[in-house]
C-alpha cells in the first residue's frame, strides 16, 4: 500500500510531461500541415527529377528567414 504513495505522484509528473511535450509540438508547429507529406510522397518522383537542388548556403539562408519569422511570431 505504500507504494502508491510514490507511484501516484510519479504517474502525476510523467503525465504532466506528456502534456507538455504535446503543448511544445503544437505550438511549435509539429501539427500544422498533417496532409502535405501525404500528397508530396505520390508526387515525389516526378517533382525531383525537374526541380533543381538548393544549395547549402541558400538552404541556410531559408531556414534563418523561417527562424526569422517564427521569432516574430512570438
Amino acid at each position: 500500500m505504500e507504494v502508491l504513495y510514490y507511484l501516484i505522484p510519479l504517474s502525476l509528473v510523467l503525465v504532466a510531461l506528456a502534456v507538455g511535450v504535446f503543448f511544445w509540438a503544437v505550438k511549435s508547429g509539429q501539427y500544422d500541415d498533417l496532409e502535405g507529406p501525404a500528397h508530396r510522397i505520390l508526387f515525389d518522383d516526378e517533382a525531383s527529377a525537374t526541380r533543381p537542388t538548393k544549395t547549402d548556403e541558400e538552404a541556410g539562408k531559408d531556414r534563418r528567414q523561417r527562424a526569422a519569422s517564427l521569432a516574430d511570431k512570438d
